[in-house]
């Protein structure tokens, strides 16, 4: 099943791996590399899979998570970070999961 999935995530880099991987398998993905611009692709697209990075220029994204689920309620989100603890940061959703970078491949194949 084709999956609309946005990547909010300021290295470059990671962008680019994970919009190839996704695409070759038949999903469609939108990237951008600031909160905002995130955040607006998020409403334009209403995308079902969300990766956000928390340290980026303009913020911190994992602040905007509440925000995120309420815009779209059936949204799954990936929280992903190099740079911040998982074990400091909790959100009871089910449908919100903590990732540390870097992300194998065997966890990827468990989004879809």
């Amino acid at each position: 099943m084709n999956q609309k999935i946005l990547i909010i995530d300021d290295e470059t880099d990671f962008c680019l791996i994970m919009n190839n991987y996704f695409i070759k398998k038949g999903h469609t993905v939108s990237y951008a590399h600031t909160l905002n611009d995130g955040l607006d692709l998020l409403e334009k697209n209403q995308p079902d899979i969300l990766f956000l990075d928390n340290n980026l220029p303009d913020g911190y994204g994992w602040d905007s998570v509440e925000s995120i689920v309420e815009t779209v309620p059936q949204i799954r989100v990936y929280l992903v970070s190099a740079h911040r603890s998982i074990s400091t940061f909790h959100y009871k959703n089910k449908n919100v999961v903590i990732w540390e970078k870097p992300i194998s491949v065997s966890l990827l194949n468990t989004v879809c």
